[in-house]
């Protein structure tokens, strides 16, 4: 009998040793109104559910326990539409045709913070093909044109590569590292190796390169490199 009744009092010990997470969601996308929406995390180098809602007049609401904190993405059926950290605190979210916006705890505060400067950056970069058609009205030698627009396409770059490399190398032992190296990789069509990848493996911590994604990855681009230098097989995809 006094084991039965301790039971209830370990449960709740257990419960008071985990954080929770609570989100509070808006949005003015009409298509999402009546969607159900999904909160899911990278397990086993897959994306699986931790938690759903359903968007009504706008709003949506998730909540529950966390014994770490993680880095998740917010997905409409097999679409992602944004990463979010949870972390213990009141996060909100906001969704309009503009843009997508995550706050109000620290991590989420900083991980957007650097997605609005790289999109800032990719803004610049996709807007100098415009700029070259000005400047081809204007009656600019096409020369001086592709001088001048190459001079500040690698300017971009290397503030791109920056910011990039600073953000993740002050964030290697927590989730952010590790979350915007997936970022950035999953633009790939399989695991390469680039002078930014082995840039920042360089330089890393055994934390981050411990993380499941991170070490397969790496492992993998390393062994696609080796193929193509070598025996020439496909690399893995």
């Amino acid at each position: 009998m006094k084991k039965l009744l301790l039971l209830p009092a370990i449960m709740a010990l257990l419960a008071s040793c985990a954080s929770s997470y609570n989100v509070e969601g808006t949005s003015t996308v009409s298509a999402l109104d009546g969607s159900k929406l999904y909160l899911k995390a990278i397990k086993n180098n897959e994306y699986k559910t931790i938690d759903s809602c359903d968007v009504v007049h706008g709003e949506f609401h998730f909540t529950g326990l966390l014994d770490t904190i993680r880095m998740a993405s917010l997905y409409m059926d097999d679409e992602s539409i944004m990463p979010v950290v949870l972390e213990k605190g009141d996060i909100t979210i906001r969704i309009d045709n503009v843009r997508q916006l995550v706050g109000g705890t620290p991590m989420n505060d900083s991980l957007y913070k650097f997605i609005d400067k790289h999109n800032q950056l990719t803004n610049q970069m996709n807007e100098l093909s415009h700029k070259q058609s000005q400047m081809l009205l204007e009656g600019i030698e096409e020369d001086d044109i592709n001088r001048q627009l190459s001079a500040e396409a690698t300017k971009i770059a290397k503030e791109e590569d920056d910011l990039v490399m600073r953000f993740i190398e002050s964030n290697f032992d927590n989730v952010l590292g590790p979350g915007v190296f997936m970022m950035i990789t999953s633009q790939y069509r399989y695991p390469i190796l680039t002078p930014q990848i082995e840039d920042i493996m360089s330089k890393a911590t055994a934390k981050f390169k411990s993380d499941p994604y991170v070490k397969d990855y790496y492992q993998t681009a390393q062994e696609n490199e080796n193929r193509m230098n070598g025996l020439g097989e496909e690399p893995q995809k």
